[in-house]
């Protein structure tokens, strides 16, 4: 199974406040169990939302808008995609992991990703094979 592990932002965060050298000693410690462990497929920091867009879909409208967006706690500051055995096998790695937000309260949310097989019947084998070749392709830049 595979879970993306959401780390949401905060003040800090959204204002581009780097972390210190000891959460990056830690996070890299952290990193290294997981990848050992077989469980770290990726993962990355993301930058304030002030440098980023988003797009509003509206019928065939498209909307953009310009970061900073307002509501700190839902936002995104970083990710990490596991595979794992189970959602218990990711909480139990979570609880493990540093405090991304030292001096704060912080947030880590877990979401499993879909599979091809979650889909039924309504992915079908051309589907698939199209699902196949376009991300086989993507995976290997």
């Amino acid at each position: 199974m595979r879970f993306m592990i959401i780390i949401k932002a905060s003040q800090d965060s959204e204002a581009g406040v780097m972390p210190s050298e000891e959460l990056l000693t830690a996070m890299g410690n952290y990193n290294e169990a997981l990848a050992k462990a077989g469980v770290l497929l990726a993962g990355e920091g993301l930058h304030p939302s002030s440098k980023g867009a988003r797009v509003r879909f509206s019928g065939d409208k498209r909307t953009l808008i310009d970061g900073p967006f307002a509501e700190t706690k839902e936002l995104i500051a970083g990710f990490w995609l596991w595979q794992v055995k189970s959602k218990q096998e990711a909480i139990d790695w979570v609880k493990r992991c540093p405090n991304p937000m030292p001096g704060t309260d912080a947030e880590i949310e877990i979401r499993q990703v879909f599979e091809m097989e979650d889909f039924g019947k309504e992915f079908t084998p051309e589907l698939r094979e199209q699902e196949e070749r376009v991300f086989g392709k993507a995976n290997k830049h």
